[in-house]
Order: structure tokens, then sequence, then C-alpha cells
């Protein structure tokens, strides 16, 4: 089987064999199955109907934007900024991987998501979150606006001309709605920056995943809008890969 899935490209043969296998639970037919679906392309989260994130296992819709483990770093930077009784957003929120992760972190705090995907917010109930259809902060309670402690968002940020250098799985299969962020990849982080200060309070954090040098193209926006200048997040390659700004007093 893991000969058959590097055929296909897959990166990492044998950790998706286990995968496949466990997800087959002893059905030799369904292990078949699945392994079919995955050597055309399709993601292996849909194929096994969970991925691990942030150390706790998430359900993935057939359909929906697969949590990606580069998104963790920010997960867990916002877990460390929720008080134990605080509140929190969780914008474009997708399978609700992120939502999750700050749920059973902080569980006495009130977490709420949103994603315009009717399939996305399908998924993010079935893992327990308390999403609200709509655009970023729109469809969330006008009550609380002004009161949130951390608003996190992974938007789609990825540059429409850079679409075609995804990988196959992500570029055929994932939602384009998911990953098509412009022209330059700023168009919905900059209406995240704005969304972010309508919903949080002097001193709350707005935590963005982003790439290149969107933090660079951000920082005008962020400044208009209330926000000091922001930290950065670096992977392991010393790419810059988000960002923490706080709102400013007054």
């Amino acid at each position: 089987m893991a000969s058959l899935l590097a055929e296909a490209g897959c990166v990492a043969p044998l950790d998706e064999a286990g995968e496949l296998i466990e997800a087959a639970d002893g059905d030799e037919g369904l292990l078949d199955r699945l392994v079919a679906r995955r050597v055309t392309g399709e993601p292996l989260a849909w194929v096994t109907g969970s991925v691990r994130f942030a150390g706790h296992r998430i359900r993935v819709h057939r359909g929906v934007y697969v949590p990606r483990w580069q998104s963790e770093a920010l997960a867990r930077r916002a877990v460390e900024l929720l008080p134990d009784d605080g509140l929190a957003a969780d914008l474009c929120t997708g399978s609700g991987a992120i939502a999750v992760a700050l749920s059973r972190a902080r569980p006495t705090a009130r977490v709420f998501a949103t994603d315009v995907d009717p399939d996305a917010c399908a998924c993010a109930r079935d893992n327990g979150v308390e999403v609200f259809a709509g655009h970023l902060a729109n469809p969330l309670p006008a009550g609380h606006r002004g009161h949130f402690d951390v608003v996190i968002a992974v938007v789609p940020y990825v540059p429409t001309d850079q679409l075609a250098y995804l990988p196959r799985d992500v570029r055929e299969h994932e939602p384009l709605l998911a990953l098509d962020g412009g022209l330059e990849g700023t168009r919905v982080l900059e209406q995240a920056v704005w969304a972010g200060a309508e919903l949080l309070h002097p001193g709350g954090a707005l935590l963005l995943e982003l790439g290149g040098d969107q933090a660079e193209a951000l920082g005008v926006v962020l400044a208009a809008a209330g926000f000091a200048p922001p930290r950065l997040f670096e992977d392991e390659d010393g790419d810059v890969r988000g960002i923490e700004a706080k709102k400013r007093s007054g």
C-alpha cells in the first residue's frame, strides 16, 4: 500500500498507510476504497474523516478546508491570551479546529466561530463548535461587539496567481473559497483587521495567519484600524506565517 501511495505522490506514504488502515478498522473492502480515493489526490483528512490538530482529533467533512499543522502555533498563542472566563472569536473557522483547541483549553471561556461556507458550518457544529453562518464578524451577536479578548482568523490568503502552485490535492479538491485571497492575497486579511477592530476591547489581541510579505502590506491597515505594531510569527524556515496585534486604547 505504501508504495502505491508513494507512486501517487503522497509525501509520507508510510504514515498515510497507517492512518488509512486505522480508518478501515479491519474492513479490507473499505480499506481498498479508501486507498483508491487517496491515490486520486483526495485529501487524506477527507478520506479518513478526521485530522489531528493541536493534540485534538478534528472531524473533517468532505468538501471542507483541511486544518494545517502550520496553524497550530497561532492557536496555541490564542489559548495563552484567552482568560479562563474570556470571549474569543474564530473567524473563517472551517472545520472548527481552532475553536475546538480554544474551547478545550479554556472550557469556561466562550468561543464563537463564523464561516461563509454552509458545509464548513455544518462540520464545525459536528465538532461541537458554536458557529454562526456569515462573513467574518457580521453574524456575531451585537451585544458582544467590543468585548472580545481574542480574535483569530485563518482567512484565504493565497494570491490568485499563486493558486496554480499549490499541492495537487489542495488545488484540485479543497474549496477555492478557503484559499483565494485575491490579487495580492490580502483582500480578506484587510477585512479581518477591521472585523477584529470592531469585536475586540482595548488591549484585546488579533491573530492572523498570512504569508510572504503580507505582514508588511497590512501595516498601514492595522494602524488605521487602531492596532499597535504587530508581533510576527516565523516558521522553521524564518518565513513570517502570522501576526499578533493588540488593539490600542482610545
